[in-house]
């Protein structure tokens, strides 16, 4: 199929874009992240490169205007300036950067760019920056809370941009004022905010009492920022009985000098236990808590989990108050409880809460073990009561709106917002869909799953991991206060994120099931994120949002907000919870499910284009080969490559990108990478034709070491190499109709991804031939001892396998031969004058730069790098890579760390060596 090459399926920035990424992870005002909660959210700096580099087209497109390699690497270099500024976070409301990227993308397009669409569009990401670059936005999912996420961020904004606000004080203050973009339509949003949160704090305001100050802090009346509470339950042991405390911690702030805690003073006589605080250093006691099961403050008996859980379903689970938290002139005031705030632990259930059942087994949920089945037990009386008056106060707040846009001139008709409508009633509806965004933002911190952050002084909100875990001590905000986990705050950064979004051009988000059919745009072109298999339950966690917003703004979406809670039934996740526990059938529902999706992509895709995937899966699944040998493979993998080529793609391209936020919620350990990969693809030829196994492995040895020396030469992390390297061998697999094994069947995708990964071990295998004796042996070494000791004689034959002696090893301090036993020096342990004749050997080569740039930094590093030579430096940062796949295999995390961060951070010494190479003589000592 004849077409013009897009720039994403040649080269791309990488370093630039994934620098940007990060930088974006400390971004917060104004970012759309802050909007609502979502999970996994990409970074808009990824997106606006991937889109851009998919509809501009590679200079080797256009040999007529760049006939040589020369000249197509120059106007590379050129786009990759354009994308280089594009990313970067201060440009994402730049005209002349973005006009700049337009129109690149209008020359490339005919001046007829397609329309974007993304059908799992989740936190509207994608869609957002398609509308930043100019383009038509169009977003679907299933799930209802991404899609009212999505029209907030791509759809709403347009509607009214450049529209004054309604609200009298605005039109008071700013007669004549120009109101860009949708900054009118925020001011509305902070306006009727304020007013939400005055009405509520008048009715329910004395639920929140203020909390008399002791002497030491001056006395008088502070407003309070939170209530610490802790579970509890009735110890077991018969002679004691007493209400113990659950909790993990009775530390308040662990700031220095800003250090409180809890003290539990037991009344034995009483079995009871009451707390006391204490401010300036000491040392708690342990929490009560621990993941082997609680222990009985009072009389020490061990209590196990079974017992919890079962006094938990049985509804004698209670709570009882251990700390007050209070503005104070000069940061956090902590206060001993007070008898007249008990009374919050007493409240009575409401009748009007949400009567919703928690899902009985879900992804991330573990509240249900201890008797918490509905939606409501995840909250206080008090807190629920909070969120009621909220919701319920938006009806009201639509009224008010009306009025002030009737009187601002606003048509009085009465087509609705979701009908396209931009009249008074519309715009009423829009104020109200943002405000409803904030009261869910706020049930984020206002559960019982909160907790206090002791480091930062702050609440940590429900969603801190994509989880439902149970919290044993747990914090109440004040919603009246003004601080963590107040109200208002969530207005504010609701306003910031509407003042900022592009508010340009068409967009539009539906829900629709990807798997039954695909947004009806004519030739999109399409990127997508699609659920990352079993890693997130999308769907039950989203119902902790969802039955809010179907209360606060069900009927200004019927559609969406037509289920109780919800769809679970269509969405693409392998959970086996829905299948009794059967995973196989999980895996073929989710595997049939994406198969449909892309099928329905590749008869919609616009030909012109390729197709972006992002997926954020390791492979980290071990097996056996038929040979008996360990091979890695991927469920995750293997299922979204399956889907893809059995809808007709091929895989051209595989880019990493470090584009998860650092709030991913992700827990250590899990199966995720820290990048993502953007797997490009196109429609496989008709005239694909079948290769037999051999010709595959064939074609692998003689076009991967190629591919994989050019990602090393672009200084791919070797965190991401293992990753990309599926790229190149992918796309020899999926150019062709099947692949043959030696018995006529086709070769499923998990075979060809462990030969790619042996492959790829024999890549840094023929690397090794080309090295020094020396360093072939501590390789070897390393791989299976690490830096451990082992027997002299082992050391001896590999060493003379790899013709050299350990004497030899000895005497160059590579090594240590004592009492029989023989160990790699580590890095610390080695000399620490670097002399040139050891730049003979790669290992010790590598070793001194790493030691190098850990301890005194890049220039020192630089410095090092040029005594030794541009072939002998290079040599160390590709050893770096090997190192590094050792060291992540057999779980060193450390020595992974160290060898990444040398390859990651080689642009940045080479740009140093040439500032030493410019005057070598002033430059010289290493460690001076």
């Amino acid at each position: 199929m004849a077409y013009r090459k897009k720039l994403i399926e040649v080269a791309l920035p990488l370093e630039a874009i994934n620098k940007e990424s990060a930088r974006e992870k400390s971004i917060r005002h104004g970012h759309p992240s802050t909007l609502h909660l979502w999970w996994s959210r990409k970074p808009l700096a990824t997106c606006r490169a991937v889109l851009f580099a998919s509809l501009v087209d590679d200079p080797s497109s256009h040999p007529e205007e760049f006939p040589t390699e020369e000249e197509q690497a120059k106007e590379r270099r050129r786009l990759f300036c354009i994308i280089e500024e594009l990313v970067k976070w201060e440009n994402s409301n730049n005209e002349k950067v973005l006009n700049m990227a337009r129109q690149e993308i209008l020359k490339s397009t005919g001046d007829n760019p397609p329309p974007v669409l993304d059908p799992f569009c989740g936190g509207g990401s994608i869609p957002l920056e398609a509308q930043r670059l100019g383009l038509e936005a169009y977003a679907s999912d299933i799930n209802p809370v991404a899609v009212l996420i999505t029209k907030a961020l791509i759809e709403i904004p347009p509607m009214f941009a450049g529209r004054p606000p309604v609200n009298p004080e605005a039109n008071r203050l700013n007669v004549g004022a120009e109101w860009p973009g949708a900054t009118g339509l925020a001011r509305d949003i902070y306006y009727y905010g304020r007013w939400m949160r005055d009405e509520a704090e008048r009715r329910i305001g004395h639920l929140y009492p203020k909390v008399t100050l002791p002497a030491e802090y001056g006395g008088g009346e502070a407003t309070v920022i939170a209530w610490l509470f802790c579970r509890t339950i009735k110890c077991p042991n018969p002679a004691c009985g007493c209400q113990m405390p659950l909790t993990s911690k009775f530390w308040l702030s662990t700031k220095k000098g800003k250090e409180a805690w809890i003290e539990p003073i037991i009344d034995q006589s009483k079995k009871e236990v009451n707390f006391k605080i204490h401010v300036g250093k000491g040392k708690p006691p342990e929490g009560t808590v621990n993941r082997r099961g609680a222990k009985c403050i009072c009389c020490g008996t061990a209590v196990p989990f079974d017992y919890i859980r079962n006094e938990g379903k049985n509804g004698r689970l209670g709570v009882q108050l251990m700390a007050i938290v209070a503005e104070g002139r000069h940061g956090r005031i902590y206060i001993s409880p007070y008898k007249e705030h008990e009374f919050i632990t007493k409240m009575q259930e409401l009748q009007d809460a949400p009567d919703t059942d928690l899902p009985e087994q879900a992804l991330g949920f573990r509240v249900q073990l201890y008797g918490m089945t509905k939606h409501c037990d995840l909250f206080t009386p008090r807190q629920l009561t909070a969120l009621i008056t909220f919701s319920d106060l938006i009806e009201e707040v639509k009224e008010l709106v009306y009025q002030h846009a009737i009187m601002a001139g606003y048509a009085a008709d009465n087509k609705a917002l979701d009908e396209g409508g931009t009249g008074a009633r519309a715009y009423t509806e829009a104020v109200a869909t943002y405000l409803a965004l904030t009261v869910d933002r706020s049930a984020d911190y206002w559960s019982s799953i909160c907790s206090w952050h002791s480091g930062r002084e702050t609440i940590r909100n429900t969603f801190a991991r994509q989880a439902i875990p149970m919290t044993w001590d747990f914090v109440e905000a004040n919603p009246f206060s003004n601080s963590t986990g107040n109200f208002f705050a969530s207005v504010e950064w609701i306003t910031k994120v509407v003042e900022r979004v592009p508010a340009c051009n068409i967009g539009k988000a539906i829900q629709r099931d990807a798997t039954a059919c695909v947004n009806g745009i004519a030739q999109p072109l399409i990127s997508t994120d699609p659920p990352y298999y079993d890693n997130i339950g999308y769907a039950d966690l989203s119902d902790f949002f969802y039955i809010w917003l179907r209360r606060s703004v069900g009927s200004i979406y019927p559609e969406i907000f037509s289920t109780l809670l919800v769809p679970k039934a269509q969405e693409l996740v392998a959970n086996p919870y829905r299948f009794d526990g059967d995973r196989d059938k999980a895996r073929a529902f989710f595997e049939t499910g994406l198969g449909q999706a892309f099928n329905r992509i590749r008869e919609k895709a616009n030909p012109d284009y390729p197709l972006t995937v992002y997926y954020a899966f390791k492979q980290s699944e071990g097996e056996e080969d038929e040979n008996d040998d360990e091979v890695v493979a991927s469920t995750g993998w293997e299922t979204m490559l399956n889907g893809l080529i059995g809808a007709g793609f091929t895989i051209c391209g595989t880019w990493p990108m470090h584009s998860e936020m650092n709030n991913r919620p992700v827990a250590n350990g899990t199966n995720a990478l820290a990048s993502s990969i953007v797997l490009v693809c196109r429609p496989r030829s008709p005239e694909a034709g079948m290769i037999t196994r051999r010709e595959f492995t064939r074609l692998l040895r003689n076009e991967l070491p190629v591919a994989l020396k050019k990602l090393q030469q672009g200084n791919i992390a070797p965190v991401d190499l293992a990753q990309a390297a599926i790229g190149p061998g992918m796309a020899i697999f999926s150019r062709y109709e099947k692949v043959l094994e030696a018995n006529g069947e086709p070769m499923p995708v998990r075979t060809a991804l462990q030969i790619i990964n042996q492959e790829l071990d024999a890549y840094f295998a023929a690397q090794e031939g080309e090295l020094d004796p020396d360093t072939r042996f501590c390789i070897a070494w390393f791989e299976q001892f690490g830096l451990k000791e082992a027997d002299y004689g082992t050391a001896d034959i590999l060493a003379r396998a790899k013709n050299t002696v350990v004497e030899r090893l000895q005497e160059k301090g590579m090594l240590e031969a004592v009492k029989g036993k023989v160990r790699l020096l580590k890095r610390e342990e080695l000399v620490p004058e670097w002399s040139s004749g050891k730049k003979e050997c790669v290992w010790l080569c590598t070793q001194y730069l790493v030691r190098l740039l850990n301890t005194a930094g890049e220039t020192a590093a630089a410095k090092l790098a040029y005594q030794m030579g541009s072939e002998r430096s290079e040599a160390a940062k590709s050893l770096a890579y090997r190192l590094y796949t050792i060291s992540e295999r057999n779980g060193w995390a450390e020595e992974a760390l160290a060898y990444n961060t040398l390859v990651i951070s080689w642009p940045a010494i080479l740009d140093k060596v040439a500032e030493v190479a410019a005057s070598p003589a002033k430059q010289l000592n290493l460690f001076g």
